[in-house]
């Protein structure tokens, strides 16, 4: 049954690549506002959830509905941070400007960009602490601070619910508890979707954490137990505390 007040709604889906089997019957709720992690191994759907969410892949079977509507109608309501930049870290192009493209989506192509899609990506780049970095080109940013940029970019749509694909995969510690700090902060106006492999750190800030891997199994943010992520990754998993993180590793 189809709940139009959630966020993100899958209903019994079924997604293949060819002959190839990538999600199974999977279904998921998330409420407005709702913070929830999407944990599962490579290959295991997570990136192509995300996609049918952006209306990018359509279902084999059952639907989906983004905020009450289509993946294609709700899209302008969407914020996306992809797992890699999908341009040149060496293009001409400034932290400012690079924010700016959130907003070309909103309207034709033609039509220049007004006072209010400035005014949107001045505050998104003051909603991530990048605003002190509006003039210095992308090539000379950190991955931390990149990745603070593409997440100013997707605020730039004003959205209503935001999905990343494992927005700390390529930052160090420090950078990653702060963005963690950061959408804490944004949960408060939107629903957010994140794609992680780092269990132990996203179970201390999400509402939720869904393990997918072909199906979907949702639970609480809680520390999970093991036989949880023994199912989901297929081999026997522990977790290993390295200070103020924990990390899956495969035990032999």
């Amino acid at each position: 049954m189809i709940d139009s007040a959630s966020a993100l709604v899958f209903d019994h889906v079924d997604f293949s690549f060819g002959q190839r089997s990538v999600l199974s019957d999977v279904s998921l709720q998330v409420a407005h506002g709702e913070f929830l992690a999407l944990i599962g191994p490579n290959g295991g759907g997570k990136s192509t959830l995300v996609k049918l969410s952006l209306g990018l892949l359509k279902p084999d079977r059952g639907e989906v509905r983004v905020l009450g509507l289509t993946p294609d109608q709700a899209r302008p309501r969407l914020g996306y941070v992809p797992q890699f930049a999908t341009f040149r870290r060496d293009f001409p192009l400034s932290v400012r400007e690079t924010v700016l493209h959130g907003r070309l989506g909103l309207r034709a192509w033609w039509r220049p960009l007004t006072p209010q899609d400035h005014e949107a990506a001045t505050q998104a780049m003051a909603a991530t602490d990048v605003q002190d970095l509006a003039t210095r080109p992308i090539a000379n940013l950190s991955g931390g601070q990149l990745q603070r940029v593409l997440i100013a970019r997707a605020l730039a749509t004003e959205p209503e619910l935001l999905l990343l694909d494992e927005p700390t995969a390529h930052v160090d510690t420090r950078a990653e508890h702060d963005l963690f700090g950061l959408l804490a902060r944004l949960r408060e106006r939107m629903a957010i979707v994140m794609v992680s492999h780092d269990v132990g750190l996203v179970s201390r800030h999400v509402d939720r954490i869904a393990c997918l891997n072909l199906t979907l199994t949702c639970h609480t943010a809680m520390p999970l137990a093991p036989g949880v992520l023994e199912n989901l990754y297929g081999m026997p998993v522990r977790l290993i505390d390295h200070g103020d993180r924990a990390a899956l590793e495969g035990v032999l």
